[in-house]
């Protein structure tokens, strides 16, 4: 068993069971099987009701038989050899059974079971008539026992009791192990904010420990989260301030520069531009950090965003003499969430594709829509023709500032975020996003994106006749 919470239960309850059943077979073994004062009695009223009767006939021992059962609290009933009841009274089915010598007829009930009945038979003083007894004894403290004498009744609220007592005993203790798994999957997941203690708690035991010091410790996550988020952004704005005025700067050297400075003025606007494309992405990862941020509930179409990458990522690749072609379902995807944000993801992943394909082949970009045991999902291949990473690095590019060696990052500007921003963009709307290398060459990155309920879409106005038939269309 997996679960604390049984292990706990059904060691208590079977333990305490146990201690009941074997507690009650003890008591039930040392206890005597038979009173000898009701034998006795049962001899004295079946010899005084045989006088009583020859003696005064049925009125004398009617008579008799109910002083008995109001002094004794006995009922006691004799018949003749013809089953005839001597006193005269309406008899039981029980005393009729025993006066026929036939077995008693199943006990009616476990709780309440029938007392105890004693029978005996002598004759007459004369020696001609046969008479029997059928006298039924209190119940007395045999009321919780069943048949056979075994105490059935008691054994089964016993069980259920004990049962009771260990199911709270055991909810009691994994409670608190319960709500501490609960705020420990929050914390995975991203809410800085869980803790699996109350105001309340202030139990000494080692689950209490335990609990304080998660959430100490997911407290010094959270205020070590929020101020690396805050120093991101207070240096990126800082930043910004300077290199407006570089900008500016430049500007003004142009106009009174040179031939020979025209370079390197150049190589001062590329840098200058590669350090404000920098600081965007930074503000945008450390946005995308912080656990206050919450997902946009605004809808958008998926297929807008992916053929807008596409269209835009074909005109780039034109300048390494390469070609990217989409697949984009005519059936509307929806999206709920920052479209804004995914577009950069998506844009993020397509660059990198066109960037490190190899020149002169083909970037392939498909969307299309996956039914998993969670919902319905969106999926983005994004295909290229490179050489692939190796099979250690295919998480760690999802890192940020990480890159696969310094000389790639020289040649193509880049400085690691990118693919960063996009598993943080897509995770924050829910999805996933992963890398594996194709068996023919290139790299292939999938993201995985929840799409929205069924919702009454009309088909898109723009799709052209022929590519509604197919379902796809296809952009080089």
């Amino acid at each position: 068993m997996r679960s604390l919470f049984l292990k706990i239960f059904l060691s208590f309850w079977v333990a305490q069971a146990l201690f009941l059943v074997l507690a009650i077979l003890v008591m039930l073994a040392l206890r005597p099987q038979r009173n000898s004062t009701w034998d006795a009695l049962r001899t004295t009223v079946l010899n005084d009701a045989i006088s009583a009767y020859e003696q005064g006939g049925t009125q004398q021992a009617r008579a008799y038989l109910e002083n008995v059962q109001m002094t004794h609290h006995v009922r006691a009933y004799v018949f003749d050899e013809q089953g005839n009841e001597i006193s005269g009274r309406s008899s039981p089915g029980w005393a009729e059974h025993v006066a026929a010598g036939r077995p008693l007829p199943p006990r009616p009930g476990m709780v309440f079971p029938r007392p105890q009945i004693l029978s005996e038979s002598k004759a007459s003083s004369d020696g001609h008539h046969l008479y029997t007894i059928a006298m039924e004894l209190p119940p007395g403290p045999r009321v919780f026992f069943g048949p056979w004498g075994i105490p059935a009744p008691g054994l089964i609220i016993a069980v259920i009791s004990s049962g009771l007592v260990c199911y709270l005993l055991a909810w009691y203790l994994t409670k608190p192990v319960i709500r501490l798994r609960a705020a420990t999957r929050q914390l995975a997941a991203g809410d800085l904010t869980a803790r699996a203690g109350n105001t309340n708690n202030r139990g000494r035991d080692e689950i209490a420990g335990l609990i304080r010091d998660f959430d100490a410790m997911a407290g010094r996550l959270e205020t070590l989260v929020k101020a690396q988020s805050r120093l991101l952004n207070d240096i990126s704005h800082e930043l910004r301030s300077p290199l407006a005025r570089l900008n500016v700067a430049l500007g003004l050297a142009r106009q009174r520069s040179t031939a020979e400075s025209e370079p390197m003025l150049e190589r001062i606007e590329l840098e200058a531009s590669r350090l404000n494309e920098l600081i965007g992405r930074v503000l945008t990862l450390a946005r995308l950090e912080d656990g206050e941020q919450r997902v946009p509930s605004t809808p958008f179409q998926l297929n807008d965003i992916v053929a807008s990458v596409a269209d835009d990522a074909a005109f780039e690749a034109q300048a390494r003499n390469c070609e990217v072609q989409s697949e984009i379902p005519a059936e509307n995807l929806t999206v709920r969430g920052d479209a804004s944000l995914l577009h950069s993801a998506v844009e993020n992943v397509v660059r990198n594709a066109i960037r490190y394909t190899r020149e002169g082949t083909t970037v392939r970009v498909s969307l299309e829509k996956d039914k998993t045991s969670a919902g319905e999902e969106a999926i983005i291949r994004v295909v290229d023709c490179g050489d692939g990473i190796p099979a250690d690095s295919l998480e760690k590019i999802f890192q940020p500032f990480y890159r696969l060696d310094d000389s790639r990052g020289r040649l193509t500007g880049g400085v690691g975020l990118g693919l960063a921003i996009t598993e943080r963009a897509v995770r924050f709307h829910g999805g996933s996003v992963s890398a594996n290398n194709r068996a023919e060459g290139g790299l292939m990155i999938e993201i995985r994106l929840p799409l929205m309920r069924a919702v009454a879409d009309s088909a898109r106005e723009t799709v052209e006749e022929g590519t509604a038939e197919q379902g796809v269309s296809v952009r080089g």
